[in-house]
C-alpha cells in the first residue's frame, strides 16, 4: 500500500462525488420532462419517437401497467438478440465470418445483456459479428440500462408522491433516459478512448507475425463505442475476452480511471435524485453515505490483501515492497500497467456497481480479495449498485432498516412520512430471498450434479468459489467470473440464464409493487416519535442491516470457499 497508490483512489472518489449533485440535477429535469439544455436539439427526436411508436409520455400508468410495459419490452428485446445470434452468418457486416451462436449459448447471451449482466461464456472477438456486437450488443447495453434507470425512478414517485396512482410512464422514461442522457455521455467520451488508442473501426482482424515467426490474428472493430456504454450502463461485456485488461479496450491510466468514474457516475448521482424528489437531499446523501462505508470498507480489504502478498511468496524470500521498478504484493492475474492499487480499486467498484467489466483476474486474487467482490454482489448490488438497481436495492434495505426501528420502539415504522405496513415488508422480503435462493439454490446444484462438477478448473474451495461467484454474478446481474470456470456448456449457459432472470425480474416487480402500494398513501407528519432517516445513526442502522442480512444467509457458503481457502493460505497450503 503506497502513498501513491491512496492518491489515485482519492482523485477516484473526489471525481465520482463531484458530479452527484450536478448529473443529479440534470437527471431529475430530464425525467420529470423538465426542459435542459439539450432540449432543442433532440427534443424532435424524443417527439419522433413518440408518434412512431404511439406512446403518449403524458400518461401515468399503474404499477401493473408499468410492470407489464417493462416486462414486455425486456421479452421482445431478448427474442431479437436471440435471433440474430443465431442468423449471424447470413447477416452483413460480417467480414471474420462468424458462424451462427448455438442454441444455448444463443439464450445465456440475449438474457445476459437483456437484464444488464453481460456475462459472456464466448470469446468474443471471435464469436460475435460486428453486427451483433453494435446493433445487438451495444443496444442492449443502452435499453437495459435505461431500464434499471426508469425502474428506479419510478420507485422514487412511489415514495414523493401521495394519494396519487400512477408511477410515471415507463416509455417516457426509458426513451428521455436513452436519448438525453445515456447517448450524450457516450458521444462525448467515445472521441475521447480513439485519442487514447481504442480502436474504432469496421475492419477485419489483422494478422501479425509474431517475433517467432507464428502468425496471430489481431481483432478489430467498433470498440470505442461499446466501451463507453458498457462501464456507463454498468453493463461490462467488453469486445475482447480480456474485457479492461485488454490493451485494446482499456490502453492507459486515463482510459482506466474513465471507465472506473464512468462505473459510479449515474449510480451515485440518482441518490441525488431521490433526495430531491422526495423534497430533502439529505435522505439522499444518507443512502449515499452507507453506500460509502460499505464501499471503503470493501476497497481497504482488497487493497490491503493484495498489497501483502502471501505467506508462501514470503517463505520464497520473494521481494514484496512497492518500488519504482516493481508493484509488489500479489501482482498474479493483474496488468502492469494498472498496479495494485488500480486493480483493487477496479474489482471493488465493478462488483460494487453490478458492471462486471475487469481489468485484472479476480480468480488469481487472495483468498480474502476475491471474497470482497464476492460479498459486494451477494449484498444485492447495493453499493452504488447497477444502474437504477442500485438505488431500488438499497432502497429496500431502508424499509427493513425502519421496519426494525420500529418493532424496537413499538411504533408503525414510517419512511419518508409513509407507513410501512405487511404488504411493503411482504414484497421485500420476497425481493431479498430471490436472490438468496437463486444463488445458493443454482450453487448447490452445480455441486452436485455432474455437469457442473465438470466446470471448474480447479479442485477444493476454491473450485467451489468458481461456482459460487459464477452464480452469484449471474444473480446479481454483474457479469465478471472467476476466470477458471467452463461455463460454455449447456448446464452452465441454462442454469446462469435463470439465475439472471431471477435476479433481474424476482426483484424488480416486487419492488414496483411496493412503489404502486406507497404511491396511495398520505404522507404523515413527522412527531416526536418519527424515526429521522437523514443522519448518522441511520446510516449505521442501515448499513448494519445489510450486514447483518447478508452474513445470516451467505456465510456458509463463503465459509466454504473463500474463508478456508484463506485459512489452507495461512497454514502454508496454497499460494
Amino acid at each position: 500500500m503506497t502513498a501513491n497508490g491512496f492518491l489515485q483512489i482519492a482523485l477516484f472518489v473526489a471525481l465520482v462525488l463531484v458530479c452527484v449533485r450536478p448529473l443529479g440535477g440534470y437527471l431529475v429535469r430530464v425525467l420529470e420532462g423538465e426542459r435542459t439544455v439539450l432540449h432543442p436539439v433532440l427534443g424532435p427526436l424524443e417527439r419522433l419517437i413518440y408518434r412512431a411508436s404511439g406512446v403518449d409520455p403524458r400518461t401515468d400508468q399503474h404499477w401493473t401497467t408499468y410492470s407489464v410495459a417493462m416486462l414486455l419490452f425486456n421479452l421482445v428485446s431478448l427474442l431479437l438478440l436471440y435471433v440474430m445470434q443465431r442468423i449471424q452468418h447470413v447477416l452483413p457486416l460480417n467480414p471474420a465470418g462468424q458462424g451462427p451462436v448455438s442454441d444455448h449459448l444463443a439464450f445465456n447471451t440475449a438474457v445476459s445483456f437483456t437484464t444488464n449482466t453481460n456475462w459472456q461464456s464466448y470469446v468474443p472477438e471471435v464469436t460475435m459479428s460486428h453486427l451483433v456486437q453494435m446493433t445487438g450488443l451495444a443496444v442492449h447495453n443502452f435499453t437495459s440500462a435505461a431500464t434499471g434507470v426508469a425502474i428506479s425512478v419510478a420507485v422514487v414517485r412511489g415514495f414523493a408522491r401521495h394519494s396519487a396512482k400512477g408511477l410515471g410512464n415507463f416509455w417516457a422514461d426509458l426513451v428521455r433516459t436513452t436519448i438525453y442522457v445515456l447517448l450524450p455521455l457516450c458521444v462525448i467520451l467515445t472521441p475521447i478512448l480513439v485519442w487514447q488508442g481504442v480502436p474504432q473501426n469496421l475492419s477485419a482482424p489483422v494478422v501479425a507475425t509474431t517475433l517467432e515467426g507464428a502468425s496471430q490474428n489481431i481483432a478489430l472493430g467498433p470498440v470505442a463505442s461499446q466501451e463507453v456504454i458498457k462501464h456507463l450502463g454498468t453493463n461490462g461485456g467488453g469486445f475482447f475476452n480480456a474485457n479492461a485488461a485488454h490493451p485494446f479496450e482499456n490502453p492507459t491510466p486515463l482510459t482506466n480511471l474513465i471507465a472506473m468514474w464512468t462505473i459510479f457516475l449515474i449510480g451515485a448521482a440518482l441518490t441525488n435524485v431521490f433526495g430531491r424528489m422526495v423534497q430533502d437531499e439529505r435522505q439522499g446523501w444518507a443512502l449515499l453515505g452507507a453506500m460509502g462505508v460499505l464501499f471503503a470498507v470493501g476497497l481497504a480489504v482488497v487493497y490491503w490483501t493484495e498489497a501483502g502478498g502471501t505467506p508462501a511468496m514470503r517463505a520464497a524470500g520473494l521481494d514484496l515492497a512497492p518500488s519504482a521498478v516493481q508493484a509488489g504484493g500479489n501482482m498474479e492475474g493483474k496488468e502492469v500497467r494498472f498496479g495494485i492499487a488500480n486493480s483493487a480499486l477496479f474489482a471493488t467498484v465493478t462488483t460494487d456497481a453490478s458492471c462486471g467489466a475487469v481489468n485484472g483476474m479476480h480468480d488469481s486474487f487472495t483468498p480474502l480479495g476475491g471474497l470482497v467482490p464476492m460479498v459486494n454482489m451477494m449484498l444485492g448490488e447495493i453499493i452504488i449498485g447497477g444502474v437504477g438497481a442500485g438505488l431500488y436495492g438499497i432502497a429496500l434495505f431502508a424499509i427493513l432498516a425502519v421496519f426494525i426501528a420500529g418493532l424496537m420502539v413499538g411504533r408503525t415504522p414510517e419512511y419518508l412520512g409513509k407507513k410501512i405496513e405487511a404488504k411493503e415488508v411482504k414484497m421485500t422480503m420476497i425481493a431479498v430471498l430471490a436472490l438468496a435462493v437463486s444463488i445458493l439454490g443454482f450453487t448447490g446444484v452445480a455441486s452436485v450434479h455432474p455437469s457442473g462438477l465438470a466446470g471448474p478448473l480447479n479442485a477444493g474451495p476454491h473450485g467451489f468459489s468458481e461456482m459460487l461467484y459464477a452464480y452469484t454474478s449471474a444473480t446479481a446481474n454483474n457479469g465478471s467470473a472467476f476466470a477458471g470456470l467452463t461455463a460454455n456448456t449447456p448446464f452452465y449457459n441454462t442454469t446462469l440464464g435463470l439465475a439472471m432472470l431471477f435476479g433481474r425480474f424476482l426483484v424488480i416487480v416486487p419492488v414496483l409493487a411496493i412503489a404502486g402500494s406507497l404511491v396511495q398513501k398520505k404522507v404523515l407528519p413527522a412527531s416526536a416519535g418519527t424515526f429521522p432517516t437523514h443522519n448518522l445513526l441511520f446510516v449505521g442502522l442501515l448499513v448494519g442491516v445489510i450486514l447483518i442480512v447478508g452474513g445470516l444467509t451467505f456465510f456458509p457458503a463463503l465459509s466454504l470457499g473463500p474463508i478456508v481457502e484463506h485459512v489452507k493460505m495461512l497454514h502454508g497450503q496454497v499460494l
